[in-house]
């Protein structure tokens, strides 16, 4: 089983960070290609997390530019990195029947764009 971290922004670039998107869309298409040539022998999925920890430095150091992502999220809140941790074990652990999926573990913030 492999899981790759992709990002929610692979499908919703972010404006100045083009090669950082171009990344991610290219890591999301990877995990759905790879579950086609290598399943059924493994699976293959992604997990886009949301706001879960900050950058330390650039725009989102501010908390006015954080409070308005997660005004935006369903949730209204952050997410925690065990958050991403459990949907990792999920995965492998406990989802044989999934392959080729790319999971959002985003608080909703991915519904609301």
């Amino acid at each position: 089983c492999i899981v790759n971290i992709v990002d929610i922004h692979a499908e919703w670039p972010l404006k100045r960070y083009v090669v950082y998107n171009a990344a991610k869309g290219g890591l999301a298409a990877l995990t759905r290609s790879l579950a086609q040539e290598l399943g059924p022998e493994i699976r293959v999925n992604g997990i886009s997390p949301g706001p879960i920890l900050w950058p330390e430095n650039g725009e989102w150091k501010e908390e006015a530019a954080r409070e308005h992502i997660i005004e935006r999220t369903l949730l209204k809140r952050t997410g925690e990195p065990d958050d991403i941790a459990r949907t990792v074990a999920f995965l492998i652990a406990d989802a044989p029947y999934i392959t080729g999926q790319i999971i959002a573990v985003d608080g909703g913030r991915s519904v609301n764009l």
